[in-house]
C-alpha cells in the first residue's frame, strides 16, 4: 500500500484521482483549503512537518487563477505563491521522506508543452505591472518546468522520479474563476471538449502504477515534451531556484 498526499485532493483532478487511488487500497491523504492555506508559507512549511514520515507519491493538483490581482499577507502575489512557492517548498521539506520510499514519485499537474507565450518575468516576479491572469498562469507554467529541472539537478542521484503533466482542457470547473461571460463559455466549452475529470484521472492513476524512470519527465496528456526545448533551460531553473529559497528564507517559518 502506498502513501499519496495530494495537494488539491478535495476536488477536481486531484479528488477525482485521490477517489481512485483510495478505490484500489492506496493510503491517501487529500489536502483542501480547510487543511491549510498553501498561497502562505508559513502554512505550506507546517503542513509538511504535519506529514508522514514515508511517503510514496506527492501530487501537485491545487491551483486557483484569478482575474484581480491578489496579494497574501505575505506579501506575495496570489497565483505565484499557490503555484509557485507552496510546490518548491513542499518538494524540498518532503525529499526525505520521499527519499525512503521504493518507488517515490512527485507528479506536478502544470501547463507543460502548452502554449509557448509564458515566461519568467525575472524583474517582477510578483506582476506587479501588467498583471493578468494569463500572464500570472503562464508564468507559472514556466517556473514549474524549471522547478522540475532544478529538482532534478540538485541530486542526480536520488531515486525520485519528478513528473511534469499538462492534462490539456478538462472540465474540471475551471471556468468558476472567470468573470461572467467568459465563465458561461469557458464552462461550455468544457463540458464540449474537454476531458472528464474521471478520464483525466484515470489517466493518472495508470501513470503511476508505472511511472517513468528518468529523472525528470515532462508530459503532455501523456505525450513526452523533449527536455531539450527552452523552457527548461538548466541555468535559468538554477536562477530560479535560488530566487525562491532566498523568497521563502524571508518568511519567519
Amino acid at each position: 500500500m502506498r502513501t499519496v498526499v495530494i495537494t488539491g485532493g478535495t476536488r477536481g483532478i486531484g479528488g477525482g484521482l485521490a477517489a481512485r487511488l483510495r478505490a484500489q487500497g492506496d493510503e491517501v491523504i487529500a489536502i483542501g483549503s480547510a487543511d491549510a492555506d498553501l498561497t502562505s508559507v508559513r502554512q505550506a512549511a507546517d503542513l509538511a512537518d504535519r506529514l508522514p514520515d514515508r511517503i510514496d507519491v506527492l501530487v501537485f493538483a491545487a491551483g486557483r487563477f484569478g482575474a484581480q490581482r491578489v496579494v497574501t499577507t505575505e506579501g506575495f502575489e496570489q497565483t505565484f505563491a499557490l503555484y509557485v512557492l507552496s510546490r518548491h517548498l513542499l518538494a524540498e521539506r518532503l525529499r526525505p521522506a520521499l527519499e525512503g520510499a521504493a518507488q517515490p514519485v512527485i507528479l506536478n499537474l502544470c501547463g507543460t508543452g502548452g502554449i509557448p507565450a509564458g515566461r519568467i518575468h525575472w524583474d517582477d516576479l510578483q506582476l506587479t505591472r501588467g498583471y493578468s491572469l494569463l500572464t500570472a498562469t503562464m508564468q507559472g507554467a514556466r517556473a514549474n518546468d524549471l522547478m522540475g529541472v532544478a529538482f532534478a539537478d540538485r541530486d542526480p542521484g536520488s531515486r525520485i522520479r519528478y513528473v511534469l503533466y499538462n492534462p490539456l482542457f478538462v472540465d474540471s470547473g475551471i471556468h468558476r474563476y472567470f468573470r461572467q461571460p467568459t465563465r458561461a463559455l469557458v464552462g461550455a466549452a468544457a463540458r464540449l471538449l474537454g476531458s472528464s475529470v474521471e478520464t483525466a484521472a484515470r489517466r493518472l492513476t495508470d501513470l503511476l502504477a508505472d511511472p517513468p524512470s528518468a529523472p525528470l519527465t515532462a508530459l503532455r496528456r501523456g505525450k513526452p515534451v523533449p527536455l531539450t526545448a527552452p523552457e527548461f533551460d538548466p541555468t535559468a531553473a538554477a536562477r530560479l531556484d535560488a530566487t525562491l529559497r532566498r523568497l521563502i528564507a524571508d518568511v519567519s517559518i
